[in-house]
């Protein structure tokens, strides 16, 4: 079934003809990039959460891989690290992390991913204007299930400092690198007649 211009993400602009057999490995890659991700760490002294780079491929892996794909890319990623598998944050694993003070920025992953991709396929993802809040609305579930579940752990009156305000400034950093290169990569493609306009 061919791919309405409503539908178009990047990766089915450079893989129109993507079969089951393409699309499982788009899934597979996009949660060991998650996985990559979670090992770029930084410790948060007075916070269990550390800043990762993981909510960027979350997002990066809607964005790219439509809402469908990345949200099963991300399930994969949270059964892979439920499993045993060391995906998580510095090398963690086991069901016990989907239970601990980090779960709910875990298990809102896959949302995350399903709202930014839905956004890209809206062709949010074609201007500086609309990538930047779909890539900062992407974070909304992940802070929102975050905080909830860290404040079982934490005094309320620590949760924004520890959940939320100290991943805050990279989230916009990250945010804006993507709002410049989803556009520039939509451009180019359009440049090379390869893409509908938008």
């Amino acid at each position: 079934m061919p791919v309405s211009a409503r539908t178009l993400t990047l990766v089915d602009l450079a893989l129109p003809r993507a079969g089951l057999l393409t699309n499982l490995s788009l899934v597979v890659g996009a949660s060991l990039i998650t996985a990559l991700a979670a090992q770029v760490t930084v410790p948060v002294p007075w916070s269990p959460v550390p800043i990762t780079g993981q909510t960027f491929a979350v997002s990066l892996s809607g964005a790219v891989l439509g809402a469908r794909r990345g949200f099963l890319a991300q399930v994969l990623y949270l059964a892979e690290g439920a499993l045993g598998l060391p995906v998580f944050a510095a090398g963690a694993a086991g069901a016990g992390v989907l239970a601990g003070p980090t779960a709910g920025y875990l298990l809102a992953f896959p949302l995350a991913a399903a709202l930014t991709g839905a956004l890209a396929q809206r062709g949010w993802d074609r201007r500086f204007a609309t990538m930047l809040p779909a890539m900062l609305l992407g974070s909304v579930p992940v802070f929102i299930l975050g905080l909830l579940q860290l404040s079982r752990f934490i005094p309320a009156d620590r949760v924004l400092a520890a959940g939320l305000i100290p991943f805050l400034p990279g989230d916009l950093i990250k945010a804006a690198l993507a709002a410049l290169a989803f556009p520039a990569a939509w451009r180019w493609a359009r440049s090379r007649g390869s893409a509908p306009g938008a």
